[in-house]
């Protein structure tokens, strides 16, 4: 029996836009099942949002083999699209965010099992 993968572990950071927090908030109250489906289906485990001074930092664990083509699928379902649209004017990419870019991922400097 072939030994268990190490999930690949990714976080990434985006500023929260501090008049749309309270829309934020109550948008992930209810994330739509669709949504949540289109992640699980790539593999994605353990997702999580954090909010710090009008930081979101995300958290989740891919358990794929095709991290590209799985994060691919996700931008290309048309419920997760819908989703971003309400979503997206909530968030201000960070400064150091490459044009076009949205959430940056950040380096993980260490990792306690």
């Amino acid at each position: 029996m072939p030994a268990p993968r190490t999930p690949r572990r990714v976080a990434s950071v985006i500023r929260l836009r501090p008049e749309h927090a309270d829309r934020y908030r109550e948008l992930h109250r209810a994330a739509p099942g669709p949504v949540l489906d289109a992640l699980s289906r790539a593999h994605v485990t353990n997702y999580s949002i954090f909010l710090r001074d009008h930081t979101l930092f995300a958290y989740f664990e891919y358990t794929g083999d095709d991290y590209e083509a799985d994060m691919a699928a996700i931008a290309a379902d048309p419920e997760t699209q819908q989703w971003w649209t309400l979503t997206d004017p909530c968030q201000q990419p960070l400064d150091s965010a490459q044009p076009g870019e949205r959430w940056v991922t950040g380096a993980e400097l260490f990792h306690l099992d």
